[in-house]
């Protein structure tokens, strides 16, 4: 068996010698065939740690990654000037993501330090490290961009955080996941590729599709929109670049910095001349709400970042609500003096020092691809009750400042506390096959306790020869036959896609394919089907590559555990909460409809009212309301009977439902009172144009109506109010319609 004490021993002599050196790949513009830049790629010395997988792996295993990823971007520079892939073409250099996550500031700013003069570099980063360390990374890139080189957000597609933190990394170039070229197209592919053809056309962003292999990719790549290519269709990695290609440069569009002013506040993003408004904390607490709530309707690629002062205002009913944002959208922050680094548990926070000027204002930032906006408040430090306290503020939706002010909050988050990665024992490349104890006899005393441990373990152990045609299985232990449902005999030698049936989902098989392809690590949960009866149960697998002295993949090694139960357990919980959430619906429905007419009813009303109102404010427009109350009614009531006096108020609304615009507002007020209004008007004819539908509506309601027997006739009259003439607020607008509609029913000496 392999000593435990190699891994370090070879990593040691690799970092010692300085023995990395780089290959690179070609990047194609896709319109005219050129080759535009080249990807530095690490490769290590001939032998065991010859891949970039088992390099790497052995680094982290030791604790040494950090100087691998500096030792393999210096090879990749200076063998960039040995290769003559200086000026037009550019070299994109890859950063690995956990060094990003634990170096210190310095060593990311020496990124944009060590390049040779004269080399045009995009240096390449993932979404993982602006989540992990969000402050740091930004001040990075910026430094990267300060030196003239460009940012490249990579395997944009793979993760939904990706889309999410788009924005705020700005990068020049996104790179397609491979999957996106290389999958049959759907629902997902369909919700990246909005998110980065918007990106792109906002900021003039390049687009490239990686892992482009034949033509049929090459037409993706197209049709996802993007304008250069990689993949072994243009050329396989080589240590020099190919000097039969015809080259050209690289027109980087510097998308823009993502650097804030320690002392820029999301307050001081707003531009000159901005309206602002002045309201108590209270209107301030819903109108967060209302921005907490579209934040959670968009979903993971979503970012929220607010502010709350003091942690006291980060109350037990605040926890509640960000659990939930956490659970539905990509990434929440929450700062506030004396906030911990994490207020609940996957909140990222930050303490704000009492001279930092965010500690004064009331901020909710919501960003996403296709939606922006940010309620930005600033503390008039008034006394007195909490809830009364008033702030100026102004609701925007302009996306540049709703980005500066998103990156002006996420730029102070703190960082993450990187989980010890200890080194692991037996972390050297394992050998061929054969000397791993596959075999149930004989052997090595280490492979006989190796067997033993194995066939005991209580997690279904496979093991598939990949160097085999259709690679079949060559060991399981009694735990797998167990799952399967099916004997050793009955297995052994089999694909083990026979786990698999017609309900299985083929989006995580397309996955775990592509992973054993690429030879890499793949865990997920999939449904499978145990023996003849094909019995459904939920596996929850993890797939390692076991690698040659070479670094070829010569096996995989599969462990399933039936989770069945949990899965079960869990379905259930969600068809629950789902059934919680639409009776909860159903009730806020009831308590907000009147269950005559079914119209909205006063409650619901006024708060449509009041938030035509907050927009009417924002864009100069002015908002009727219309008080109508029905003249004849009592009398129908009286005759008729209350029957019929309900389905009269039925027939009326109907009628002034069909009379109205989309867009214009209709409540039962109570008993034969209704109200409407109109919003979006002009301010120098809003009175005109109540007035005239006002007249429609009373045609409307003067119908004759069919009771039964009996035909009758009611007539309406109508109170008119105008924003802002008669009123800033609802409760003004009512009173004085209210007061207009009686001196209507009522005219003087009448």
């Amino acid at each position: 068996m392999t000593s435990t004490h190699a891994p370090v021993a070879t990593i040691d002599a690799v970092l010692a010698a300085g023995s990395v050196h780089s290959v690179y790949q070609p990047i194609v513009e896709l319109d005219s065939g050129r080759v535009v830049a080249y990807e530095a790629l690490a490769r290590g010395p001939q032998g065991p740690l010859h891949t970039p997988d088992a390099l790497f792996a052995a680094a982290r295993s030791a604790g040494r990654l950090a100087e691998l990823d500096a030792l393999c971007r210096s090879a990749a520079l200076r063998g960039a000037v040995a290769a003559e892939l200086g000026p037009p073409l550019t070299v994109f250099v890859n950063v690995e993501p956990q060094v990003l996550e634990s170096a210190p500031l310095e060593e990311l700013l020496a990124i944009a330090t060590t390049a040779p003069a004269g080399l045009r570099v995009v240096v390449e980063i993932t979404e993982r490290a602006l989540a992990t360390r969000p402050a740091d990374l930004l001040r990075a890139v910026e430094r990267v961009r300060e030196v003239g080189w460009g940012i490249a957000l990579d395997d944009v597609g793979a993760e939904s955080m990706s889309l999410a933190f788009m924005p705020l990394l700005r990068p020049d170039v996104v790179k397609l996941d491979l999957r996106l070229v290389q999958q049959r197209p759907g629902p997902a592919v369909a919700e990246i590729m909005n998110a980065v053809n918007g990106y792109a056309e906002r900021t003039g962003a390049l687009i490239l599709a990686e892992g482009i292999e034949d033509e049929a990719h090459l037409a993706m790549a197209h049709a996802l929109g993007a304008s250069l290519g990689q993949g072994w269709y243009f050329g396989r990695p080589a240590a020099t670049a190919d000097p039969g290609r015809a080259v050209g440069q690289l027109g980087l569009p510097s998308c823009g910095s993502s650097a804030v002013d320690p002392e820029e506040s999301p307050f001081s993003c707003l531009p000159p001349g901005t309206q602002l408004r002045t309201a108590p904390k209270a209107l301030l607490i819903e109108l967060s709400k209302h921005l907490e709530r579209q934040a959670m309707r968009l979903g993971e690629t979503c970012v929220v970042a607010a502010t709350f002062q003091e942690a006291r205002h980060f109350t037990p009913a605040t926890s509640l609500r960000y659990r939930d944002l956490v659970a539905r959208t990509g990434f929440v922050a929450a700062l506030g003096e004396d906030l911990p680094i994490e207020p609940v548990p996957g909140v990222r926070g930050a303490h704000l020092a009492a001279d930092d000027p965010v500690r004064g204002e009331w901020d909710v930032v919501v960003l996403s691809p296709h939606f922006s906006a940010a309620l930005l408040a600033r503390d008039l430090g008034d006394g007195g009750p909490d809830r009364q306290r008033r702030y100026e503020y102004a609701l925007t939706y302009d996306r540049l400042t709703v980005e500066r002010a998103a990156v002006a909050l996420v730029a102070r988050v703190a960082a993450q506390q990187a989980p010890d990665v200890p080194a692991a024992e037996g972390a050297e490349t394992p050998a061929g096959p054969g000397t791993v104890a596959v075999r149930p006899d004989g052997g090595t005393v280490e492979e006989v306790l190796l067997h033993r441990a194995l066939a005991a373990t209580t997690s279904g152990v496979a093991i598939a020869d990949m160097t085999a045609p259709d690679q079949p299985l060559i060991y399981v232990n009694a735990a797998f036959e167990q799952l399967a449902g099916l004997s050793a005999a009955q297995v052994l030698g089999r694909n083990c896609r026979f786990l698999q049936g017609s309900d299985t989902d083929p989006g995580t098989v397309d996955r775990m394919r592509l992973a054993i392809r690429e030879g890499a690590e793949f865990r997920t949960t999939l449904l499978n089907h145990r023996g003849p009866q094909r019995e459904p149960w939920w596996n929850e697998i993890h797939l390692a590559p076991v690698r040659d002295s070479a670094g070829a993949v010569v096996q995989y090694i599969g462990v399933q555990t039936d989770v069945t139960a949990r899965v079960t357990v869990e379905r259930e919980l969600l068809q629950e909460r789902d059934r919680t959430r639409r009776n909860l619906a159903q009730i806020e429905e009831l308590a907000y409809t009147d269950p005559l007419t079914a119209l909205p009813n006063r409650r619901r009303f006024e708060e449509r009212m009041e938030s035509a109102l907050w927009q009417a404010r924002l864009d100069g427009t002015a908002v009727a309301l219309l008080f109508l109350d029905l003249d004849g009614f009592k009398a129908v009531n009286d005759a008729l009977g209350h029957g019929a006096g309900d389905e009269l108020l039925q027939v009326v609304a109907d009628r002034l439902r069909h009379r109205l615009r989309r867009g214009d507002l209709l409540a039962r007020l109570g008993g034969d009172e209704f109200l409407v209004g109109l919003s979006g008007l002009d301010p120098a004819t809003a009175a005109q144009e109540a007035a005239r539908v006002a007249a429609q509506l009373q045609a409307a309601v003067t119908a004759p109506v069919q009771l039964g027997s009996s035909t009758v006739q009611v007539q309406a009259s109508v109170g008119i109010s105008v924003h802002p003439d008669d009123g800033a607020e609802f409760g003004p607008l009512l009173h004085r319609a209210d007061a207009r509609m009686y001196a209507a029913k009522h005219p003087a000496g009448v």
